[in-house]
């Protein structure tokens, strides 16, 4: 016979001749002959030293012990005094109950989504982060979801979070922004053959995220090449010099010709421009000398147009002098007026009659 002594938080399992007696708790024992005591501390995990369901056989044993089994497609996460402690995997565990408490959450892995009750504050913890993928999709954008190349639904903005198994997940993104397109240096001819370059834009918004994504690829490019054939289409129908008066009218018309092409595309144009239309270097030229031939007859109209007036207004003027004596005189004495603010020094000579010869300028004849 021999004695020993259990400590408080500790417990003993009482072997004969190797095989399992009985367990015993905190206080003094008698153990006989052949007896030994294997002694385990209730604050850590229980490893069997012989096969569970033997030691389970005690009824007393069974009590003190939370089993706890973990299928292929499950895990667990052991909580000890409500704070996460670990994650257990596939296989069969046994924790003391009688000093911790424990809570064990089981984990369905088969799925993807986490709907178990667990805080969002666990999902970076380094032990549990392994087994978790996280999605964001920006304030700006929606995306699709695809489960095993399947369509699954559509997700608006926010961030994430799947289990991690062997089903796949895509996320496909669109942004919800007003866009713009440039369709830059698209070399044309018009109708009467003249080669241009054109910067063309557009503006649009995805309306439709799953059209978009799920039925068309590269819905950008899609719209791009609309965009492209329709400009083609309409600059090809007008002469250079139609093209450089209407352009505006061009660019609604080709915004109307795309947004029918576009909505197909899950995609709202909203307003489209020419940019520019760049000349080839002769053709500028070309066009230069125009303008200046344009300018100088317009000028040389305008000079012409002023000397007639000039010419009617002076042949007005002798009209009603001819009629009129007296303004025949006063037009006389403006003259006169006028050349005697340049004269500074007047000298008379004559025979005598020079009041005379002044009074018949200055006097009007009857």
């Amino acid at each position: 016979m021999k004695r020993v002594r259990i400590h408080a938080g500790n417990v003993g399992l009482v072997f004969k001749n190797g095989d399992y007696a009985r367990v015993i708790t905190q206080g003094n024992h008698w153990l006989g002959f052949n007896e030994s005591v294997i002694t385990y501390s209730l604050t850590t995990v229980f490893n069997a030293p012989k096969a569970l369901e033997i030691l389970l056989e005690d009824q007393a044993l069974a009590n003190m012990l939370h089993v706890v089994n973990v299928e292929d497609n499950q895990m667990v996460l052991v909580y000890t005094n409500n704070n996460f402690k670990q994650v257990l995997t596939a296989g069969q565990y046994t924790f003391w109950n009688t000093l911790v408490d424990y809570k064990f959450v089981t984990v369905d892995l088969s799925k993807i989504e986490i709907t178990e009750n667990i805080s969002k504050s666990l999902y970076t913890n380094m032990q549990l982060r392994q087994y978790i993928r996280s999605f964001e999709v920006a304030a700006y954008e929606k995306a699709i979801m695809i489960v095993d190349d399947k369509f699954d639904k559509i997700l608006d903005h926010g961030t994430y979070h799947f289990w991690r198994n062997n089903q796949t997940i895509k996320i496909a993104k669109a942004d919800l922004r007003q866009l713009q397109l440039e369709v830059s240096g698209q070399e044309l001819l018009t109708k009467d053959k003249a080669a241009v370059r054109i910067n063309f834009y557009a503006q649009y918004k995805v309306i439709d995220i799953e059209t978009a994504l799920m039925q068309n690829k590269d819905y950008e490019k899609q719209l791009y090449t609309s965009l492209q054939l329709a400009l083609r289409a309409y600059v090809g129908a007008y002469t250079l010099d139609e093209l450089l008066e209407q352009k505006d009218q061009i660019a609604k018309a080709v915004l109307e010709d795309v947004k029918a092409q576009a909505s197909k595309l899950g995609v709202n144009v909203l307003h489209a421009g020419m940019r520019d239309v760049i000349l080839p270097g002769d053709m500028k030229d070309i066009m230069n000398q125009v303008l200046i031939a344009q300018k100088k007859a317009q000028a040389n109209v305008i000079t012409r147009r002023e000397e007639t007036a000039s010419t009617r207004s002076l042949l007005n003027t002798a009209k009603l002098m001819e009629d009129n004596s007296m303004l025949f005189k006063l037009k006389e004495m403006e003259y006169v007026e006028k050349i005697a603010d340049k004269i500074g020094e007047i000298t008379v000579a004559g025979n005598g009659n020079v009041i005379e010869q002044l009074k018949d300028i200055f006097s009007v004849n009857k």
